[in-house]
C-alpha cells in the first residue's frame, strides 16, 4: 500500500506501518471503551424497576391502549419519547432522522421479546400523516392530553417554561427561552415543525425502558439529549468516517428534504 494521503488540509500523513502503529493504540483504546460499554450496560440492567399504577391512556392505531397493551404481548418495551408537540405540523427533523432507524430494528427486537415504538403528545391523526409521508412502520401511539410526556421529564408546561423551573435529563434547572436570543438552530428546527421556538422546546426527547412482570408494568431506565448519541445510527457512521461529524450546526433535514444526491 502506498503512503497516506491528506484527506483534509493539515491533516498530518504517514506511510502504513506508521498508519497501523497509531491504529493499534487505537485499538486498545477502543476495547476499553467496549469492556465500559459492557459495564455500564450490566449497570443498567442492575437498576431498581419502578410500579407504574398510574392509568396512562394511549391512542393507538388499533383504539385506546393502556401502558400494558403497548408491549404488544411482549415482556420488554422501549420508547422513544418523540419531539412533536400537539401544535406541530411535523415532526423534529432531529427525532425524524433517529426513528429513521426504527424499522429495520424493530423486527428484529421484536424477535426477541422486546417491543420499539415511539410516543409523542401530538393527536393520533398527524401522527399517522407524518409517519404516511416518512414510511415507516414502527408503533406510534398518542399521548395528546394527558400526563405522561410531562411524568417521564419530556415535556414542560408553558407555565413551567415562563419561570424557569422545570427538570430535563435530571437536572433541575431554567427552561426559560428568551424569545430576544433564540439560537438559531432551536428556531431553524421550530419553523420546520410548523410552530415557534417556545412552542418547539416544550417538548424534549429521551428514551424510556419498561417491563412487563406479574402483570404489573415497570419503568427501568430512561435517557435523554446525549444520551441518546448512541441511539443516532447515522452519527456512529460518521464518528468512523475520516472527516468525523464535520459540523457547525443542524446540517440534517428530513429523507424526504434532502433532494437529488
Amino acid at each position: 500500500m502506498t503512503a497516506v494521503t491528506a484527506t483534509q488540509p493539515g491533516h498530518r500523513t504517514g506511510t502504513r506501518e506508521e498508519w497501523l502503529a497509531a491504529r493499534l493504540e487505537l485499538l486498545e483504546a477502543e476495547k476499553e471503551l467496549t469492556r465500559l460499554g459492557d459495564e455500564l450496560a450490566e449497570q443498567r440492567q442492575a437498576l431498581p424497576w419502578v410500579r407504574i399504577d398510574k392509568p396512562y391512556r394511549f391512542e393507538t392505531e388499533e383504539g385506546s391502549a393502556s401502558l400494558a397493551d403497548l408491549f404488544r404481548g411482549r415482556s420488554q418495551l422501549l420508547i422513544y419519547h418523540f419531539m412533536f408537540g400537539p401544535d406541530y405540523t411535523a415532526g423534529c427533523p432531529s427525532c425524524s432522522m433517529i426513528a429513521d432507524g426504527f424499522n429495520g430494528f424493530a423486527v428484529h427486537l421484536a424477535s426477541h421479546d422486546v417491543t420499539l415504538g415511539a410516543v409523542s403528545r401530538a393527536p393520533l391523526p398527524k401522527l399517522q400523516q407524518y409517519k404516511r409521508r416518512m414510511g415507516w412502520t414502527f408503533p406510534w401511539a398518542s399521548s395528546y392530553g394527558t400526563d405522561f410526556n410531562f411524568d417521564f421529564d419530556i415535556a414542560i408546561t408553558e407555565a413551567q417554561q415562563r419561570t424557569g423551573d422545570a427538570e430535563y435529563n435530571y437536572r433541575r434547572g431554567s427552561h426559560a427561552l428568551d424569545a430576544a436570543s433564540v439560537p438559531p438552530p432551536v428556531a431553524q428546527f421550530a419553523a420546520s415543525c410548523g410552530t415557534d421556538a417556545g412552542t418547539y422546546r416544550r417538548d424534549r426527547p429521551g428514551m424510556s425502558a419498561f417491563v412487563l412482570e406479574g402483570g404489573a408494568v415497570y419503568h427501568t431506565y430512561s435517557t435523554y439529549a446525549r444520551g441518546l448519541d448512541v441511539l443516532w445510527g447515522a452519527y456512529q457512521w460518521l464518528d468512523r468516517a475520516p472527516r468525523g461529524r464535520n459540523e457547525q450546526g443542524p446540517w440534517w433535514r428530513r429523507h424526504d428534504e434532502y433532494g437529488e444526491r
